[in-house]
């Protein structure tokens, strides 16, 4: 009796060993990082994980292009920018189909900072000037903390954000200085996607 136990535990462990051999062989979904949404458009310097299923030799992990193309394996050039992961995906498989038979891939945003339109750049004298993802609800005290703060001889007061709707520019006076020394919330102004904040250098 004890050896029929025995006999039946094993193949018990065995089956559910088998069945999870079997549910790990399945591609993981296209995905992003955390904090991305699932319908984020990939832009260029967004670094993208190109996992194609059984091909290791085909899988890489590479940046997105200034011109927004990127180059893989047997894949010499494709859009990448203006796409979703999946998106991007589908098509990739699509390309690859001619030299491997059903391929399956997978995309993963590993960081990422959007096209264009999705952006909030920051030029002139920021401690770390550069391009940003925009996120809904994003403030001016937002922006200046992932930049650094303000750098040495900046004029903050004279601060200006450059926002563009309709083909029509626009510009907003800010008073960088007294936000970020004094507190002035007035001036946290609420950013748009696709604004462009300036901070000139101070005359003196």
């Amino acid at each position: 009796m004890t050896w029929r136990v025995m006999t039946a535990t094993v193949l018990l462990m065995a089956t559910n060993l088998f069945i999870g051999g079997c549910a790990t062989s399945k591609p993981p979904p296209t995905t992003v990082a955390p904090n991305i949404p699932a319908t984020y458009l990939i832009g260029p310097g967004d670094e993208l994980e190109i996992f194609v299923w059984n091909n290791p030799d085909l899988s890489v992990t590479i940046p997105v292009r200034p011109d927004g193309r990127i180059s893989t394996p047997l894949v010499e050039d494709m859009q990448a920018v203006g796409k979703t992961p999946t998106q991007l995906a589908r098509d990739l498989e699509g390309a690859l189909g001619s030299f491997v038979k059903t391929p399956q891939v997978n995309v993963v945003v590993r960081s990422f900072v959007g096209t264009f339109a999705e952006q909030v750049r920051v030029v002139g004298k920021a401690a770390q000037p550069k391009a940003l993802p925009y996120r809904r609800g994003m403030t001016v005290l937002d922006v200046m903390i992932e930049v650094g703060g303000l750098a040495p001889g900046a004029a903050g007061n004279r601060a200006k954000v450059v926002r563009s709707a309709g083909g029509q520019h626009s510009e907003i006076r800010l008073r960088l200085d007294d936000l970020m020394n004094d507190g002035d919330l007035s001036q946290n102004l609420e950013i748009l996607p696709g604004d462009v904040l300036i901070i000139p250098e101070s005359r003196l």
